[in-house]
């Protein structure tokens, strides 16, 4: 298994279907499991986020209304963002507190701050330094939480018993920022969402983190060093 899928993807595998949006994982087979998603948001618009484009991309994301605007929620999840906007004649919305990131974007571009536009969804800065800069979604209403790093679904994220876990950079000083949500269910941008018991899982993958690191790094060293 590679770790990041190359290459236009061919063979991708849908994810976190509900009745307001699904996901996708555009390349099943890597072990990084970049996921990316299709939200409804409470304007009727679907917001693409953080996107990868698969064919029949359009054909998925036709049923649940007209792209609105695709996010860019991490720093370096710029990926098919520009294309797919120009392709619905939308803009890539992009957090005010985030650089470097807009002049490489060859399609229109829009700042948001606490809102984004009149989707339900409030932004809210994860990590904001010169390594990192990433944002979270949060509808309040729906209970929908989107966090694209900070915390995933994979195997070097988390131990094997879990369903969610800190980013390993991350893990000795979790976001504690998270705990600030009650969701009701959570998307991330590496493997597949909790869509059921989600604030047990969310306050169990911060509170555990420290605690974990060692037996999480020495099962992701066997795993990919040792084979």
């Amino acid at each position: 298994m590679s770790i990041k899928g190359s290459g236009e993807p061919t063979e991708w595998r849908e994810i976190d279907r509900s009745e307001d949006g699904v996901g996708w994982i555009p390349h099943p087979d890597e072990a990084m499991q970049r996921a990316c998603h299709a939200i409804k948001g409470d304007d009727g618009g679907v917001w693409l986020i953080d996107p990868i484009d698969v064919p029949g991309l359009d054909d998925l994301v036709e049923e649940f209304g007209d792209v609105a605007g695709v996010v860019i929620l991490l720093d370096r999840h710029k990926r098919d963002s520009a294309k797919l906007a120009n392709r619905h004649d939308v803009s890539v919305w992009i957090p005010s507190f985030m650089s470097g990131v807009e002049e490489d974007i060859g399609a229109p571009v829009e700042r948001f701050g606490n809102s984004l536009d009149e989707s339900g969804f409030t932004l809210h800065k994860l990590v904001d330094n010169s390594f990192w800069q990433e944002g979270a979604l949060f509808n309040e209403e729906t209970g929908v939480l989107i966090v694209p790093e900070s915390v995933g679904n994979t195997d070097y994220f988390h131990t094997n018993e879990r369903q969610l876990g800190v980013h390993p950079m991350l893990r000795l000083f979790p976001p504690t920022r998270l705990d600030y949500f009650d969701p009701s269910r959570i998307r991330v941008g590496h493997g597949s969402g909790v869509s059921e018991g989600a604030p047990t899982i969310l306050d169990d993958a911060l509170t555990g983190s420290r605690a974990r690191t060692p037996r999480l790094y020495f099962k992701t060293f066997k795993d990919f060093v040792l084979g």
